[in-house]
């Protein structure tokens, strides 16, 4: 049981945001009342998922990300939320002694039953139960095209976001929720498998103006607890990322970097967690072709620092990738990805069944019905790999609905 809800709690780090989304579509609500401007828009999405985990019995993987059946049941269904949560995203905008000033509040509920907790950890779904809430974004933005923008508050973080964003998954479900009777809010996508979970955090960022083309972004960010790992313990000095990014027509490159100490329980197990990441989209036509590349040590896999350590302060080197091919014809847009996710043993550390890859390739359909409502199906395949030799296979089958406003 403690292995199986493990396996929930890494399913659990996926999502991204619809923020991100309407960002590209007009605001549903848009209210001028004297110098301020506020806004409302979000989404909602529902997706049939039908996962077809491996055999019950089989030896599992630790940290691996392809199911294994249970209570008997070797596959499962479920209607849920995809990658993304339905979302509610509220803005207030105003400019003020040449100041571009303004607050952005984001809250994100699912479908799926939830009355024990963390929105994103699952529920009983039995019957007369009621979903969560997940609120992601409170934060605030000033500046100007001279000065540049700061970013203070709760928000989406720099490594691994464009990542999520250029996922072809984002608006359906990639890797499913796996065999559980109880689904979380949201599915994978391609998290932990081709790359890191952006996750959202408590942050003070600067964001240059524009320099042909060229953004740079630095901050620092509220220290993060590994998942799973138990008590929080005090740190020092608070994260640090940054990023640059460039665009020029339909070419899109960024690099972002991350820094964090991690404080063991005692200074012996002290260790410094950095990890970088590259990539870039390419738009010709209606092609589009994306690749994105991470490494680092001490930064685990799936989520942000989990399986980092050996458990004494010996950092793990972690790396993946993510390749994806889309191309639109009319309303239609057809695309596969594939991608996969590498933790290594730290030194010294022996054999075990500790994940080592995690990959899957996706095959997705994705039809605009409307400028605003998409229908899409898609295939995915996932497969986990252990240092011992152990491996688990699993695959699902999803057809749904995307509804932006």
């Amino acid at each position: 049981m403690q292995k199986q809800n493990k396996r929930r709690g890494i399913r659990t780090f996926a999502a991204a945001s619809a923020a991100v989304l309407s960002s590209t579509a007009a605001q549903a609500i848009e209210i001028q009342a004297g110098d301020w401007k506020f806004t409302a828009n979000g989404n909602v999405n529902v997706h049939y998922i039908h996962s077809s985990c491996d055999s019950e019995g089989t030896a599992p993987v630790a940290g691996g990300l392809a199911c294994i059946g249970s209570a008997g049941e070797d596959d499962s269904s479920s209607v849920s939320d995809g990658l993304l949560p339905a979302a509610l995203v509220f803005g207030a905008s105003t400019t003020q002694k040449g100041w571009d000033i303004a607050a952005n509040f984001g809250f994100y509920p699912g479908i799926s039953t939830n009355d024990g907790g963390s929105p994103n950890l699952g529920g009983t779904n039995t019957a007369l139960g009621t979903t969560g809430l997940d609120v992601r974004q409170v934060y605030m933005t000033f500046g100007n095209t001279d000065v540049g923008t700061f970013m203070l508050g709760r928000n989406f973080g720099l490594f691994g976001f464009d990542a999520i964003v250029g996922d072809m998954t984002i608006s359906g479900v990639g890797a499913g929720n796996g065999n559980y009777a109880a689904p979380a809010n949201t599915s994978l996508g391609s998290i932990g498998l081709g790359y890191i979970y952006v996750d959202t955090l408590a942050q003070m960022n600067y964001t240059t103006p524009d320099f042909a083309g060229f953004k740079l972004t630095v901050g620092i960010f509220d220290p993060v607890e590994p998942i799973l790992q138990g008590a929080p313990t005090p740190k020092g000095a608070p994260g640090f990322h940054g990023k640059i990014a460039y665009t020029a027509g339909p070419v899109y490159l960024s690099a972002t970097v991350l820094e964090q100490k991690q404080e063991g329980v005692v200074e012996d197990q002290d260790y410094t967690s950095r990890g970088f990441d590259a990539g870039g989209k390419l738009t010709f036509g209606g092609a589009e072709l994306l690749a994105y590349y991470y490494a680092g040590k001490g930064l685990g896999t799936t989520a942000l620092f989990l399986m980092s350590d050996d458990g004494n302060g010996h950092g793990r080197d972690s790396d993946g990738f993510l390749a994806q091919a889309t191309y639109k014809f009319g309303d239609t847009k057809v695309g596969v990805n594939y991608g996969e996710s590498n933790l290594d043993l730290a030194d010294g550390e022996g054999s075990s069944n500790l994940v080592e890859k995690n990959s899957k390739y996706t095959l997705g359909v994705y039809q605009s019905l409307t400028k605003n409502l998409t229908l899409l199906a898609e295939f995915s395949d996932v497969k986990a790999e252990a240092h011992d030799g152990t491996d688990n296979k699993s695959n699902s089958f999803n057809i749904g609905a995307f509804l932006t406003f």
